[in-house]
């Protein structure tokens, strides 16, 4: 990553957290340079500090990667290190951005982040919202977010919930799609940890060859399947009556109201 590193602090170590700064060890930025501090013990990368309190230092980036209902508790702890040179970076999931400046109003600038798990092998999609900030700081979370996989600025803020549904809760349902199709090779007849692999490496390489093509994955489809071949009878099962796309929506909907409705329980905290 070009540019000093800044100094990040990570507040709450969770999963997602641990997988960005996974990533953001990948991509250069020093161990040395990023703390996390949270209510248990957590391991941490070689040269990465952990702390149970809050250190006194303000550091140039706070990540909030606590659980979204904890924020209201946190923030009080917090407060003493966002100062007039931190910019807050959120990646609570249903936390609006005047929640966030309402809880750190002497931040430089807030910021909603929402990056996959992919975040700890720089292959994430990262969708990006924020206020206050000066052009100098959106280009440092600009870069933060890239050394993650790819930066997706929102205009409106409105749709960052459905972008999270997508973008963020989307691995699990390509998960739970991969695990179907390695469930129904099994009870077709193949041993379950052959079809497993299968399933895994058919979509790795199928991923792999989107990423690159200048066809849209709906051309990739209609390339792979041959008029009256086998592929063309399977898709025939999942376009019937748009039965898929249909079914993806309603998965979408459900996980961006979700989103919804956590906005409203963190408008109503503190």
């Amino acid at each position: 990553m070009a540019g000093a590193a800044p100094s990040i602090l990570a507040a709450g170590y969770g999963n997602m957290a641990c997988a960005m700064v996974e990533g953001w060890l990948r991509a250069g930025i020093p161990a040395a340079s990023i703390t996390a501090c949270g209510p248990n013990p957590k391991a941490t990368p070689d040269g990465v500090r952990f702390t149970q309190g809050v250190p006194s230092a303000a550091p140039d980036i706070l990540l909030l990667g606590m659980k979204p209902q904890a924020l209201a508790a946190a923030a009080p702890g917090l407060q003493p290190v966002v100062r007039a040179g931190t910019t807050v970076i959120s990646i609570l999931a249903g936390v609006e951005l005047a929640t966030l400046t309402r809880h750190f109003p002497g931040a430089a600038g807030v910021v909603r982040l929402m990056p996959n798990l992919a975040a700890a092998i720089g292959k994430s999609p990262c969708a990006l919202v924020a206020t206050g900030l000066s052009a100098e700081r959106r280009a440092e979370v600009t870069r933060l977010a890239e050394a993650l996989g790819a930066a997706e600025w929102l205009a409106d803020e409105n749709l960052f919930d459905l972008v999270t549904a997508l973008a963020g809760s989307g691995p699990g349902f390509v998960y739970r799609f991969i695990d179907a199709l390695a469930t129904a090779g099994a009870d077709l007849g193949l041993a379950p940890d052959q079809a497993r692999r299968l399933a895994v490496q058919m979509t790795e390489g199928a991923a792999m060859l989107a990423a690159a093509s200048a066809d849209s994955p709906a051309a990739l489809a209609d390339k792979v399947a041959s008029p009256g071949g086998m592929t063309r009878r399977g898709l025939d099962v999942l376009d019937a009556d748009g039965a898929l796309v249909k079914l993806v929506t309603e998965t979408l909907r459900a996980a961006r109201d979700r989103g919804r409705e956590m906005a409203d329980a963190a408008r109503g905290e503190g």
